[in-house]
């Protein structure tokens, strides 16, 4: 005898209602088999909508904490990560109702001329500037998806205090981007967890409560942007170690490449020297670094 099963969808996340039509068995080991599995699957679909409930009680502490319009339905968290300047990146994640969404996560490569190695709030205003004039460019196109699709975010949080809120909300501003709320959060003494400091562009920077839920859940934000950020950054380091124009160079072994990277921060960093900062690096001579400036500048 035919019996149909209908589960909510919407409760996996899904758009539209999917119905399982099983044909159960009336006895015997066939029959145990059916039972277990619509068994499991009542289970589950219990288990997310109780994560779906926690989810949206931990939004609302969100906007509750931050003084949102409403609880927020993309949150993006930026980071970024580098070695003394070298190999640096920036990395977006995003989160939801639904959780981590990592099919929306980017990476962005510096690419700043302008930027010392090491540089971070350089480093931070040129990925906002990149991920906002492309999404204003959009939106006055009359393409209200943003970054590939992606809209609006409802809430913008940075890895870092007062300097990298201010260096963020000149790049909004500049933008005419002013009604997307930003909010740093810095490490508290000595990186404790539980210590963090959040800062709101004209307010006091406050404190949430060691073991408030809201807490852990921005720090579990800020742990995944990190993560991302440094993953990003290892594999563009281990990349770039394995081609780099530096080892074409006759004379450029591996101790005097690190130690020219060291100095430049990239191969790119090298280039713009001139002969004598090159002369300047341990183990570089002046010929080395004669030779190091023609291949660069080659007419």
């Amino acid at each position: 005898v035919p019996e149909e099963c209908e589960l909510s969808a919407e409760a996996f996340g899904l758009k539209a209602h999917r119905k399982i039509e099983i044909h159960r068995p009336q006895r015997g080991e066939k029959r145990e088999l059916v039972d277990h599995a619509l068994t499991n699957a009542r289970e589950a679909l219990g288990r997310k909508m109780a994560e779906s409930s926690a989810q949206s009680r931990l939004l609302a502490g969100v906007c509750e904490t931050f003084g949102l319009d409403g609880n927020p339905e993309r949150i993006e968290v930026y980071d970024n990560s580098h070695i003394m300047g070298t190999n640096a990146v920036g990395g977006m994640i995003v989160a939801g109702p639904d959780g981590f969404q990592k099919s929306q996560y980017r990476k962005f490569n510096i690419k700043g001329t302008d930027i010392t190695p090491g540089d971070d709030f350089g480093m931070m205003k040129e990925v906002l500037k990149r991920r906002f004039s492309r999404l204003v460019k959009e939106e006055e196109a009359g393409e209200a998806t943003g970054l590939s699709g992606f809209g609006r975010p409802d809430l913008v949080l940075i890895d870092g205090g007062a300097g990298q809120i201010s260096a963020v909300m000149e790049v909004m501003a500049d933008l005419g981007v002013d009604d997307i709320p930003v909010v740093g959060v810095a490490k508290g003494p000595d990186r404790d967890a539980g210590l963090e400091r959040f800062f709101i562009p004209g307010k006091p920077y406050f404190m949430l409560e060691p073991k408030s839920p809201v807490l852990y859940y921005l720090q579990r934000l800020r742990d995944e942007a990190h993560r991302f950020a440094i993953g990003t950054h290892r594999t563009r380091r281990a990349i770039d170690m394995k081609k780099n124009p530096l080892d074409e160079i006759e004379g450029v072994g591996p101790g005097r490449k690190r130690a020219l990277l060291h100095a430049f921060g990239s191969a790119r960093g090298v280039a713009r020297a001139s002969v004598d900062d090159l002369a300047k690096v341990e183990g570089v001579s002046e010929p080395l670094a004669a030779r190091i400036f023609a291949f660069f500048h080659k007419a």
